[in-house]
This record gives C-alpha cells, structure tokens and sequence, in this order.
C-alpha cells in the first residue's frame, strides 16, 4: 500500500513538471520555431522518464542511468554551441535524472560502477545550469540544482541503509527458524537413538535365552534407524540452506488440543465462549507424520494463535486439520474483531510469516497467508505426510 502511494506521488510529480516545462515552451512562441529549444521538454524530458520504468525487457538500470547522463550532456552542449536557440527549462529531464540518481544510489549493489554512474547523473543535473546561459540565471539555477542533488544523495543512501537492514532482518529470521528446526530435529533423533541403544542392549541380553525374540528386535532396531537416517537427512539439508521444548512426536493431535484450550482459557473480556475450536478429519487423526512435520504443524498454530490475540483479540478461531493420501493440510482461520486492524500472522512486520515459511518449505511443503474477504485472517500450510 505505501509503496502504491509512494509511486502514485511520483507519478502525479513528474505528470506536474511536464505541463509546466510545456506550458513554459509555449510561451516562448510556437515548440517547433528555429529558434526554440525543443529537445529538454519533447524528447530528453520523456525520454528520462521512460528511463525510470523497470520492466522485463527493459536494460540494466546502471546501462539506462549512464545512457540518460550522456544524452542530458549532449543536450547542455548543444546549447552552448547553438547560442541562437532560446534556452528550454528542462525541469521534467532535471527530475527524472534526480530520480535515476537516487535509484541508483538505492539499487544498484557494486560500489565502483554506483559510484561512477551517480557522478555521471550528478554532473549531467549540474550542467544544465548553463543551458540558460545568464549570470542572473545561472548562480539561482546552480544552487537549486546542487541542493536538489544533496537531497537526492541522502535519500539514495538512506533508502539502501533501510533496505540493507531489512534483507538482514529477513536473514536472520529465516536462520533463527532453520537453528530452531534443527534443535527439534536433533531432539528427535537423539530420543529415536535412544530407543536403538536400549534394544540392542536387550538383544544382547537374552540372546543366549531367547534367541526367538531375537528377530523382533532386529527389525524394530532397523525402522528406528531408517527414521532416524531420514530425519537426519532433512536436518543436513536445512543446515545447508544457510530453546524451547519439542512436542511429544505421535501425539499433536493432543498438543494442539492444549494450545486451543489455553488460548480459549486466557480469552479476553468480551471475547465469545467458543472462542476457539480444533477440527480434525478422520483422515487426519490417522496418519503417519514425520515427526518434524508434527513440529512444524504445532509451531504453525501457536505462531497463527498468538498473532490472533495480538492483533484480534475478540476474534473466532478455527484450527482445521484435513489430510489425503500425500498432503496434510493445517488451516487456522480467524473472524474479523471488532475494533481491531487485521494484521499477519507474525506481526505487523511481517517476520512471524518469513519464520513460518521457511519452517514449512524447508520440508517440502506449501504456505500461504492472508486476509479473507469477509475480514478474517487465513494461515494455511500443506505438509507431505508417509502415507
């Protein structure tokens, strides 16, 4: 939404120094007279305007800022050497190139070619003071455009510094998620070799007793160990992507029956008596979960239950658990609250999401989160499940 507003004023700015640079021209007798100085308001002006839009087919920024700089030089020298030629404002190329310097400052990641291409931009924004080619136009000009320029530069930094800042924030929330998943992973995986040493020890111990109970054993010791391997796995490959208490595996169903009933026992005043519900198919109660999956399912729904307090607080909740032969579905669903701004799972900035996100893909599975159309907040997440 700021982002819309921010490139809608940009727009209606760049819109408003257009008409005025055409309404300057056409006071100086008709645009196409031989002595008028078209070329800043018809062609270089657009022209940078055009610059500015990012699309799929358009060239590097860094290729159409230097590019603008060159032809806005090129203009300036043309009027110094044609003198005849009435000067032209110029005001929509000044901005558009002002605008370039900034996306430059802001965007473009290598030190060497952003400085360059900004010193170019900023020599072009200056050089068009003498295009007016008066002492009593010039020094006004000069000082204008130099504030102008200080103004754009500080903006360029500052604009990088927030992004800068914000990339690390994202980082450290998804490494903040992968450490955590990798704790609940090496719970899992330390209890399953738990259970493999206390079984080999037992079949060491009555293998000169009953070695008919041998067999059973063997076959229990080498399922645990294959779980254990392909937890293992999953855990290398989110460590390679760059302390709480797990939950019991096998029982979710029962952990998150106790998220739902604290969360529906610390209800605020107001709030419903069925504040807060857990639905599970029959489907879903019957099947075979990774244990990791049984984590991430139970963060899942405390993250999206705690954010339903935070942000609607007199809110209907719905946990739904549904499954098929491949997919877990988990879906928590909460009404509008009265009063209150509907609001992410995860918080106002956003990183609540990123956490459960990257938890989610990091197993193979789908996310997605978002307001619905009566005003409620969806949080919706497919996990694979064995079978």
């Amino acid at each position: 939404m700021i982002r819309r507003l921010v490139g809608g004023t940009v727009v209606l700015a760049l819109v408003l120094t257009w008409v005025a640079d055409l309404a300057l021209l056409s006071r100086s007798g008709s645009p196409w007279h031989p002595a008028t100085n078209w070329v800043p308001a018809l062609v270089t002006g657009p022209v940078a305007v055009l610059a500015l839009i990012d699309t799929p087919w358009s060239p590097p920024l860094q290729v159409r800022a230097a590019a603008m700089a060159v032809l806005s030089v090129a203009v300036t020298g043309w009027c110094l050497a044609a003198p005849q030629y009435q000067a032209s404002v110029g005001a929509l190329e000044g901005s558009g190139l002002l605008f370039l310097l900034v996306c430059t400052l802001s965007e473009i990641n290598r030190p060497t070619l952003t400085a360059l291409v900004s010193a170019g931009l900023a020599a072009a924004v200056l050089l068009m003071a003498l295009r007016h080619r008066s002492v009593g136009t010039f020094v006004p000009a000069t000082y204008i455009l130099t504030v102008a320029l200080a103004l754009c530069v500080a903006l360029g930094f500052v604009i990088r510094a927030m992004e800068t800042r914000r990339r690390r924030a994202v980082e450290d929330v998804r490494q903040a998620e992968r450490l955590s998943l990798a704790r609940d992973l090496h719970d899992l995986i330390a209890h399953h070799m738990t259970g493999i040493i206390v079984q080999a020890n037992a079949a060491a111990t009555i293998h000169a007793t009953a070695p008919e109970k041998i067999e059973p054993i063997l076959r229990t010791i080498a399922a645990s160990g294959t779980e254990t391997l392909e937890s293992m796995r999953r855990l290398v490959r989110v460590l390679r992507e760059d302390g709480h208490p797990a939950p019991l595996p096998g029982d979710l169903l029962g952990e998150l029956a106790d998220l739902v009933a604290r969360y529906c026992a610390t209800a605020v005043s107001g709030a419903p008596a069925d504040q807060a519900r857990l639905e599970a198919t029959a489907t879903a109660r019957t099947a075979r979960l990774d244990p990791e999956v049984e984590i991430s399912v139970h963060r899942l729904v405390q993250e999206a239950l705690t954010n339903t307090r935070r942000h609607a607080p007199r809110a209907r909740v719905t946990v739904q658990l549904d499954a098929d032969d491949t997919w877990l579905h988990v879906s928590v669903v909460n009404t509008a609250s009265p009063g209150h701004d509907s609001a992410p799972a995860g918080g106002r900035s956003g990183f609540g999401l990123i956490g459960l996100q990257e938890r989610v893909r990091a197993l193979d599975g789908t996310f997605h989160a978002g307001p619905l159309p009566y005003g409620g907040w969806q949080v919706q997440a497919d996990f694979p499940r064995k079978g």
